[in-house]
């Protein structure tokens, strides 16, 4: 303002009174560049003293927490303070991750990942779960299986990999995970799965942690997935949810794909070529669980009960579930099979088996008739040729 008022020809006395200033206060605003702020003068502070020691930390153990660093030095101060003076400290000595662009050659690998739909799908109990998709993009042709599975347990990722594999009508030479439980952490692997790694001959390749470039391609698909195919859609069933998926997939492969500016379905062709073929034994996979059956004539399997038929209470029965259903066997012969419940804690009745059972029960509580004259009638004389007796001098 005084700037302006100067400039419009207003003398600098008239600006002073005016404004209620002095003129000295005048003379500096027009010889001044900017504004005039408040500037503290700088003094030394407590972390200006143990700064060299912090910094001599973090040189060595970057991404050691700030409050151990305090520890270290014997910090008594603010730790509030000294974690804000760490941070600023921090990005100085912190290494550096550079991210290559990888190149993924034909038949090599598959990256696989969970994805979660941000919307819950309707059970068999009336409730509603959020469920895990099972994803799996070829690196090189960047086509995409996916599938909805009931839980991500060992059992349902290793089913829903090899049912995905089938779809594929190949296998990649690598599958590439990041940590998931199910699969493996780390130098470990859940149970089962080296055996079916074996079987399928192919490699598992678990990322180590804070890798997620080695793992873009389907992180990506995922996000495409959200705002791509959920908006606007509705689901009565997960058969429902993999319905519309697979529909709406295989419009999604025919889509060219910027990084290699060709469409999924035509780079497949030649991922397949270079890839293993299905194994001829098929890998033992799937809920299993082998039990003498009880008087209640059920068995229980991924975290439900299945009713059997009741003839064979007391023998031992084979239970398998797989994605779609379940099959009990008794030596090898079909005596039960229900289709695969997605909820948890359900009771699953066969009304045969029901039937079954009540003509059983009322013929255990029915006493066994006796036949007429039925009992222990044996001729006397037997007794006396058992005794050397021939009848002689028998009063």
């Amino acid at each position: 303002m005084i700037r302006r008022l100067v400039a419009e020809g207003v003398p600098q006395r008239q600006v002073a009174r005016d404004l209620g200033i002095g003129r000295s206060t005048v003379a500096r605003a027009l010889a001044s560049d900017g504004p005039p702020k408040y500037e503290r003068q700088e003094v030394p502070t407590a972390f200006d003293a143990v700064e060299a020691r912090v910094r001599a930390i973090l040189e060595e153990h970057p991404g050691m927490p700030a409050t151990v660093i305090a520890e270290r030095i014997g910090w008594s101060g603010s730790i509030t303070w000294f974690r804000e003076n760490v941070a600023e400290l921090r990005p100085l000595y912190r290494r550096p991750d550079p991210a290559d662009r990888l190149t993924w050659e034909a038949g090599d690998a598959a990256q696989c990942d969970l994805w979660f739909p941000p919307r819950k799908i309707p059970l068999e109990n009336g409730t509603s779960a959020l469920l895990p998709v099972l994803v799996m993009v070829m690196a090189h042709s960047r086509f995409v299986l996916a599938r909805m599975i009931p839980t991500k347990t060992t059992e349902d990722l290793l089913l829903g990999i090899w049912q995905l594999l089938q779809l594929l009508g190949r296998v990649p030479r690598r599958l590439i995970w990041d940590n998931e439980r199910g699969i493996g952490r780390g130098p470990h692997r859940a149970e089962g799965v080296p055996a079916f790694m074996g079987t399928l001959a192919t490699r598992l390749v678990l990322l180590r942690p804070r890798d997620p470039e080695s793992k873009g391609i389907v992180e990506r698909r995922n996000g495409w997935f959200e705002t791509s195919f959920m908006p606007g859609r509705s689901f009565v069933s997960p058969a429902d949810f993999n319905d519309q998926f697979t529909d709406w997939l295989a419009g999604a492969n025919q889509k060219v794909v910027r990084t290699t500016g060709a469409k999924p379905v035509d780079l497949l062709e030649a991922d397949r070529a270079a890839m293993l073929a299905l194994p001829p034994v098929p890998p033992i996979v799937g809920w299993r669980n082998q039990v003498r059956l009880g008087k209640d004539y059920y068995v229980s399997i991924a975290r439900n009960d299945y009713s059997v038929d009741p003839t064979w209470i007391g023998r031992i029965v084979d239970a398998h579930a797989d994605l779609d259903q379940v099959q009990v066997r008794l030596d090898g012969r079909l005596i039960a099979e229900h289709p695969r419940v997605w909820a948890r804690g359900l009771t699953v009745t066969d009304t045969d088996h029901v039937d079954t059972a009540r003509r059983l029960r009322q013929a255990f509580q029915q006493p066994r008739a006796q036949a007429a004259g039925e009992g222990l009638v044996r001729d006397l004389a037997d007794y006396d040729k058992a005794f050397g007796l021939n009848g002689e001098g028998v009063a």
